[in-house]
């Protein structure tokens, strides 16, 4: 099997004392949606900065293709959406998107398709030429995720990605990952919703820095007994206490 993600024996140390993170090994297949899923403050976003390499760490501790997280050869094999708005507020949809497609280095007529792609695949194709500074909370989140889907990434990271928007949204965002996950895209979608867990191919479970569990969701209800994420979630964590 290959692997997208491998992270051997990481521990993190926030602020000179807070232990982030503890001994996590982990190992993330190719072409499958990987939620990290656990409560907020669990280490979830700790895992993924120091996976797109905007943490520091040891070297050899993580490694996104066989090459080490951060490395400049991954800059245009990985792309990273934070739970912060990441784009200009006083520029349209439109504009935002232009600029970051001409950062990425593409030609204009790539570019035109580009844009012209990414706005439909998160249906924002009517109000491209909107501000993000008067959009609504879903929509500047949808902006900030057309953004991590520019180019053709190896790994999307996704941190919170369907936060407050409404559920038709969220269906058609999940077909979406399942629909790249198939092309062969590994996708890492951070969240705190166990609801949400069932959706993904692979589920790395996250509590107080540690990992707790690392399968599918059917081989996580089967190993538990229970009948959905949020009973095995507790399961385990009553098993370790």
């Amino acid at each position: 099997m290959e692997y997208s993600v491998k992270v051997k024996n990481l521990s993190v140390t926030l602020g000179g004392h807070f232990k982030a993170l503890k001994n996590i090994n982990l190992e993330l297949p190719i072409g499958r949606t990987i939620g990290f899923i656990g409560p907020s403050g669990a280490g979830k976003t700790t895992l993924i900065r120091c996976i797109v390499g905007a943490l520091r760490i040891n070297l050899n501790e993580i490694t996104v293709f066989d090459k080490l997280a951060g490395s400049q050869d991954l800059r245009q094999q990985v792309n990273y959406m934070t739970q912060e708005l990441s784009v200009y507020p006083d520029l349209t949809v439109k504009e935002n998107l232009k600029y970051f497609i001409t950062m990425a280095g593409y030609s204009r007529k790539a570019a035109k398709d580009m844009l012209i792609e990414v706005l439909r695949l998160v249906d924002m194709t009517n109000i491209s030429e909107s501000l993000v500074s008067n959009l609504s909370s879903g929509q500047k989140q949808r902006v900030s995720l057309a953004v991590a889907l520019i180019g053709s990434p190896k790994l999307i990271v996704l941190d919170e990605p369907t936060v407050g928007l409404d559920p038709v949204l969220r269906e058609k965002l999940w077909n979406l990952f399942s629909n790249l996950a198939s092309k062969g895209t590994t996708l890492i979608i951070s969240s705190h919703s166990m609801e949400e867990a069932g959706r993904c191919d692979d589920l790395v479970l996250i509590r107080d820095g540690r990992l707790v569990a690392h399968s599918s969701p059917t081989e996580l209800l089967h190993r538990t007994g229970t009948k959905t994420v949020e009973e095995s979630f507790l399961k385990l964590v009553g098993d370790k206490e």
